[in-house]
């Protein structure tokens, strides 16, 4: 699930009996289609594989994103989701 952090809505999500850098790369993809936001954007997330991935890293940086992750063990990084 993407969330645009200023509006507070849902903007990107997608569902899979299992969580692949796929999953995360469709919902960036929805949330992008949606927004179409500028390069520079910060795009916070946890540290799971699908988010350090290298396919999603690829999706991140072809858009011009910027990624940000929460510290190993700190709940509180990523307590919006």
């Amino acid at each position: 699930m993407v969330i645009d952090l200023f509006s507070r809505k849902v903007v990107g999500w997608a569902m899979a009996p299992s969580m692949p850098a796929k999953l995360v790369c469709d919902a960036l993809h929805m949330a992008v289609q949606q927004r179409r936001p500028g390069e520079g954007l910060i795009v916070h997330s946890d540290r799971g594989s699908q988010y350090a991935s290298a396919q999603y890293q690829a999706k991140l940086a072809s858009h011009g994103f910027i990624c940000s992750m929460s510290r190993k063990g700190n709940c509180w990084d990523n307590a919006v989701a």
